[in-house]
């Protein structure tokens, strides 16, 4: 395969998760008497610009369909840092009512409506429709397409420029990294700023969360491969910050090559540095992730048939890709895992795509009194364990499998 920013020619193997459906294919009631397309989830390290990457086997607009069901508002902690997001970035690009924020990949309004509630312009473009939908009930204008070079040349003719982008967790979404990214630099004022946040590689590598990798995630990134694609396509990274979000994240400063004029900051090069020591540029780094892997899929799958054969009760909490792409590698289906519970109205009463394990509400637990809970949205870990306290009134504990087994 061909590297999607570079064009070398990719043959080194980072992981290989076998196959599953794309993560967020959930079946309902009706589809689940029908078959599910399963695609290989292969992941590949290009050694010239060491962007990782999935091979390509499904398209985009199978896996952002109109039924996609992920809603960023339903996590508390999430909002909070939306919440804080907005406030420092009033600051720190000096944003009032002559300014226009622009997020894209807006997914509910999770965040725009901070931004309107300050009083400051600002669109999202989002290309899913549920999530687009909830979005405009919040009183935020919608663009309801992809974004890349095309859209972004639309906008500015239309006089639509922003003073800041915010693109968060879609840089890994993105098939075209190259005219995505691009369409940032056409889209920014000449001063502006566009922040971007993502999973860093480094945390994936060394916390062993496999997990986060499904079809809707094409690339895994580094500052490294990032601030090569930024420089191809017409923006600079000026700053970066790590987050604790997603199991630990960046966020990206960055603003137009040509025009911008903010200072580099040192953090830059310091994580830069980080990631060469670490290995991320050389082929042996990514070697040994498939036996890493591999051990916990044992380890949660040896619990799983001990609890089974002691006729203890397990679930799941979180519907989510992570889930699936776990269970999918390990083949874990309803006779070891009951259900899923999840917050999510859109996702309850429908099945996991592959392992077709059905997704209720919370109120199953308190029926059930199970003796196991496997958190699979092992990043809101807390946040999961202090809802559902009340398990521990009948001994319940909870399970996480990433990056060790722990049961608590």
């Amino acid at each position: 395969m061909k590297c999607r920013h570079c064009g070398n020619q990719v043959e080194n193997s980072f992981v290989n998760l076998g196959s599953s459906p794309p993560s967020n294919s959930y079946l309902t009631k009706i589809t689940i008497n029908e078959p599910e397309k399963w695609y290989p989830l292969k992941v590949m390290v290009c050694d010239s610009c060491w962007l990782v990457q999935t091979e390509d086997f499904v398209g985009v607009n199978e896996m952002f369909s109109d039924e996609y069901s992920y809603f960023s508002s339903f996590s508390s902690s999430w909002l909070k840092h939306a919440e804080t997001y907005v406030e420092s970035m009033i600051e720190i690009c000096q944003l009032n009512s002559e300014s226009n924020v622009v997020e894209v990949a807006a997914n509910d309004g999770y965040l725009l409506q901070y931004v309107k509630g300050k009083a400051i312009p600002c669109y999202g473009i989002e290309p899913t429709r549920d999530t687009a939908k909830a979005a405009r009930k919040k009183g935020i204008t919608i663009i309801e397409e992809f974004f890349g070079v095309a859209l972004a040349e639309q906008l500015r003719s239309e006089g639509r420029r922003a003073d800041l982008t915010v693109a968060n967790n879609v840089l890994a979404h993105v098939p075209d990294i190259n005219d995505f990214v691009k369409g940032f630099s056409i889209l920014l004022k000449p001063n502006g700023v566009a922040t971007f946040e993502f999973p860093h590689l480094l945390n994936l590598i060394e916390l062993k969360q496999f997990d986060t990798i499904y079809h809707e995630h094409y690339s895994y990134l580094s500052l490294i491969a990032v601030r090569a694609i930024f420089d191809k396509n017409g923006l600079s990274v000026f700053d970066v910050e790590e987050l604790p979000t997603h199991g630990g994240s960046l966020r990206i400063f960055a603003q137009r090559l040509d025009r911008g004029k903010r200072h580099l900051s040192e953090n830059v090069d310091m994580l830069i540095k980080r990631e060469k020591q670490a290995g991320i540029n050389q082929r042996v780094f990514y070697s040994d992730f498939q036996d890493k892997v591999e051990m916990i899929k044992f380890e949660l799958l040896s619990f799983l048939l001990e609890a089974k054969k002691n006729n203890k009760k397990v679930v799941a909490y979180g519907a989510a890709a992570k889930g699936n792409t776990f269970m999918n590698f390990a083949g874990i289906r309803a006779d070891l895992l009951s259900y899923v519970v999840d917050k999510n109205p859109a996702k309850q009463d429908k099945f996991m795509p592959g392992s077709r394990i059905p997704i209720v509400e919370e109120g199953w637990l308190k029926q059930d009194k199970p003796d196991f809970i496997v958190i699979f949205p092992w990043n809101l870990k807390d946040e999961i364990k202090q809802q559902l306290n009340y398990v521990r009134d009948w001994g319940g504990q909870f399970v996480i499998a990433i990056p060790e087994m722990t049961i608590e």
